[in-house]
């Protein structure tokens, strides 16, 4: 009995050793073919680079990748997909690892697919007013490209983001209001499914500003996070650059005040540009970063496009509609250096808000309500934070009824951490129950899968989970992001 026993684990161990040995192989294998498809310097096993390629800028831990691969083409794409796909490999997309909900960390280890060297402006057409682009194009980027053509891209995350990404996220900011998100302004992409083949959305080469074809497998693409498949390439609607701009800022005397201005100027048809919200807490925090002297009360940021003659009219209803709320302190920037200065005080609130509490780590949450809605989720939200002692200064794009408390905490303070992710679950679900979403902008990710479940129900779920089963059976496609994992 005991020869018997002793035997079962000799023949257990050598079928272990045995199944390293395979599995070794096959890792070798696979890591040949990488360096035949990108070459010897387009793949990394470095550990600082796969750190780099496992975090984004949320407080999700470090999950980094087993090998980065950095492909060149469309086709260098597939190749390394198939290979992922006979090995069973996870395949996780990177960009500019600017998400805020933990998208591109390989919770499965895996092969992080770095695109940033496709950073090509494919074909632009000036006189259609859109553009092609690869992954490793950033929106600035794009927008100096076209600094000259009298175009310009206008869908503004904060960011300087991947366009790809931006398109996978279904990003938008300041600018949606007037301009749209990411997926009014895709017009067609192009996909590596999981098994290397290569899709194209709206068909090949086709950008046209409109269609009723078939269903709308651009939009199931745009904001499936890496889920689906690996965007390599993103067809954009263009616009011409106003003729003039001008940004003013006017301070009120509550919450309400200002988002009743918000809907009264929608309401008269004014088609502002941008139209942002910053509670008290965040103004001040601006107000001592960049040097500034507004009013510390709930403060409205405004800006304008169009013709010198339009604009004078836009910017008289708007100020006769905030004076009517209690607006005051109206103040205008026509000037590009004034408009700048302004702009970047709003853009730098992430910093200033970190410089409340130095050496912390700042945290952006994210929920959308109906516009009618946003009074009272602001003022509940302010109570939850002054109740629980934590540091979260408001900021909104609050003409989409969109805003996010840029949350300060000692990421060496499990007690406060621990608060804070109560807290943002308390604000989702507060968002819920107001008819809203527990994400306007920065997506689902790892965060909030569960709040995913809440807000769509099973049915929904289960439909989400038959589109990614059949895209991606093996699930191998950024594994365990957006869809909880699945029971079997």
């Amino acid at each position: 009995m005991l020869l018997g026993l002793t035997h079962r684990r000799c023949l257990l161990k050598c079928r272990s050793v045995k199944s390293q040995t395979t599995r070794s192989a096959v890792v070798d294998s696979a890591l040949s073919a990488f360096r035949s498809i990108c070459g010897e310097d387009g793949v990394s096993l470095a550990a600082a680079v796969r750190e780099q390629h496992g975090k984004d800028e949320s407080v999700h831990r470090c999950r980094p990748p087993d090998v980065v691969v950095f492909p060149r083409c469309v086709e260098e794409v597939s190749a390394v997909a198939k290979v992922c796909h006979k090995h069973d490999f996870p395949i996780i997309p990177f960009g500019t690892g600017t998400g805020l909900e933990g998208g591109v960390g390989a919770v499965k280890g895996g092969v992080c697919f770095s695109l940033r060297n496709m950073d090509q402006v494919l074909d632009l057409h000036q006189e259609d007013f859109d553009v092609t682009v690869e992954p490793g194009v950033t929106r600035k980027a794009l927008n100096a490209y076209l600094r000259d053509t009298g175009l310009w891209f206008p869908v503004d995350p904060g960011a300087d983001a991947s366009l790809c990404g931006m398109a996978a996220t279904s990003a938008s900011g300041t600018n949606a209001v007037r301009y749209g998100t990411m997926r009014e302004n895709v017009l067609n992409l192009e996909v590596v499914l999981a098994d290397g083949t290569i899709v194209h959305t709206a068909g090949k080469g086709r950008r046209p500003r409109k269609t009723s074809a078939g269903y709308n497998l651009t939009n199931l693409f745009v904001g499936s996070e890496g889920t689906l498949g690996i965007i390599t390439k993103t067809t954009l609607r263009l616009y011409g650059i106003p003729e003039s701009m001008v940004s003013a800022i006017c301070s009120f005397p509550s919450v309400q005040a200002a988002v009743d201005s918000t809907v009264q100027i929608l309401q008269s048809g004014v088609p502002i540009a941008r139209i942002e919200f910053l509670d008290d807490v965040m103004i001040d925090a601006c107000n001592r970063f960049s040097s500034l002297s507004y009013p510390v009360t709930p403060t409205l940021f405004l800006e304008f496009h169009g013709s010198e003659r339009s604009l004078e009219e836009q910017v008289n209803t708007a100020e006769d509609i905030t004076q009517s709320n209690g607006g005051s302190d109206f103040q205008w920037a026509r000037d590009p250096e004034t408009r700048n200065k302004l702009w970047k005080a709003r853009h730098d609130a992430w910093y200033a808000a970190q410089a409340l509490r130095p050496g912390c780590k700042a945290y952006s949450t994210d929920v959308c309500v109906p516009l009618s809605q946003l009074p009272q989720i602001i003022v509940e939200t302010k109570e939850d934070l002054i109740e629980n002692r934590l540091t979260g200064p408001i900021a909104g794009h609050v003409g989409d009824g969109n805003f996010h408390c840029l949350m300060v905490v000692d990421p060496d303070d499990p007690e406060e951490l621990h608060r804070v992710h109560l807290f943002t679950e308390r604000l989702a679900r507060r968002a819920l129950a107001m008819d809203g979403t527990c994400t306007g902008e920065h997506g689902v990710g790892l965060g909030k899968r569960a709040l995913l479940c809440e807000e769509l129900g099973h049915t929904s779920i289960q439909v989400m989970q038959g589109l990614k089963d059949a895209l991606d059976p093996k699930n191998l496609m950024n594994p365990e992001k957006v869809l909880q994992l699945r029971r079997v």
